[in-house]
């Protein structure tokens, strides 16, 4: 069934006026719908308008599956869609405020070595709705409302998928979530991640919509990055560097490269000076993630004095670079393990 979480206000105007309503129901609808209320759970509309609704969409789009709570603080949630689909999120709790790891896909099809989303390959495209609800219900959860009362203050689309593989509705769905009238959350604390379609880079960069851009580059070279990305097999590193320098031209915004240190892979000290070498000379940063190790791949992380080594590299070269804190180490952490485990389970 359709879900309403895709609709706009526009679109909710235009639908009520198609079911015979006044326009104003579309902001009632819409303010239940940001408080993560189900259609039933409605109560300042007609029962006459809640049955047309229930009888063309969903009640919810999706439930909490289950979740797991980590000694850090860390949540990592399994979401059940309509269809039964699982996908994953995960909530990191900082002294800023609260940041939602949001999926975009069920599954992936990108193929990367070291990440478990991508072990069954990619079933669907999430709709816009579908990425705003996982928002949504976890605001809810946490107790919070709409605007500057909302207890999800950042987001990031890391989860399951690749982004800008579902271009369309990702960016509505950033559309959605910023929107004065929904959760307001401002582009600016919502970074979407993309291991380089450049195509949609430059896309992106036309939309008006002043996200961080954050790239997944893990290997400093395109022969290295061949044997664990995929996709490096169509996209150069140098056209996703230029794609960043236009991304950046155009939105003023700092890029960043997450780079996965991988034990004998990609930590080494020649591999630290070819990567100051493609970064260097427009504004970026560097995000070096110590590998969270998937059962599924033969790859080892690194110790946290070879990623401080491996930091130093870079620093020496005027490089900006922060090591991610390790977190979610005793739960599913890595991208996929949790949804594995439930589909195996299944």
């Amino acid at each position: 069934m359709k879900i309403l979480q895709d609709y706009s206000l526009n679109e909710l105007q235009e639908l009520m006026l198609q079911y015979g309503e006044q326009k104003f129901r579309a902001k009632q609808i819409l303010d239940n719908l940001n408080l993560g209320k189900s259609i039933s759970s409605f109560t300042n509309i007609s029962k006459e308008l809640k049955g047309k609704l229930l009888n063309e969409f969903a009640d919810l789009p999706l439930k909490i599956y289950t979740e797991q709570h980590s000694k850090d603080g860390t949540i990592k949630y399994a979401y059940e869609l309509s269809d039964k689909n699982i996908v994953e999120g995960v909530l990191l709790s900082y002294k800023y405020g609260n940041t939602l790891c949001v999926s975009t896909q069920v599954g992936c099809r990108m193929g990367c070595k070291f990440c478990a989303s991508t072990l069954h390959g990619l079933v669907r495209n999430l709709t816009a709705g579908e990425i705003l609800a996982q928002v949504l219900t976890v605001n809810a959860l946490l107790g919070g409302k709409i605007g500057k009362h909302r207890k999800i203050t950042n987001i990031v689309l890391m989860g399951m998928g690749e982004p800008l593989d579902n271009y369309d509705n990702v960016v509505k769905f950033i559309r959605l979530v910023s929107a004065p009238e929904g959760l307001n959350v401002s582009p600016r604390n919502i970074s979407v991640s993309t291991c380089g379609i450049v195509p949609n880079m430059y896309r992106l960069a036309d939309e008006g919509l002043p996200v961080i851009l954050t790239i997944s580059l893990h290997a400093p070279n395109d022969t290295l990055r061949k044997s664990i990305m995929p996709i490096a097999n169509k996209y150069k590193i140098s056209e996703i560097i230029a794609a960043a320098k236009n991304y950046f031209n155009k939105t003023g915004r700092r890029v960043v490269f997450e780079y996965a240190l991988t034990d004998g892979i990609n930590n080494t000290p020649e591999c630290a000076s070819e990567l100051a070498r493609l970064v260097k000379g427009f504004p970026t940063h560097v995000n070096l993630i110590p590998l969270n190790e998937v059962s599924e791949r033969d790859l080892r992380t690194v110790t946290h004095k070879q990623a401080e080594k491996f930091a130093d590299f870079l620093k020496k070269y005027g490089i900006s670079v922060t090591i991610r804190r390790t977190m979610a180490d005793d739960i599913d952490g890595a991208c996929g393990q949790l949804r594995n485990s439930i589909v195996e389970e299944k």
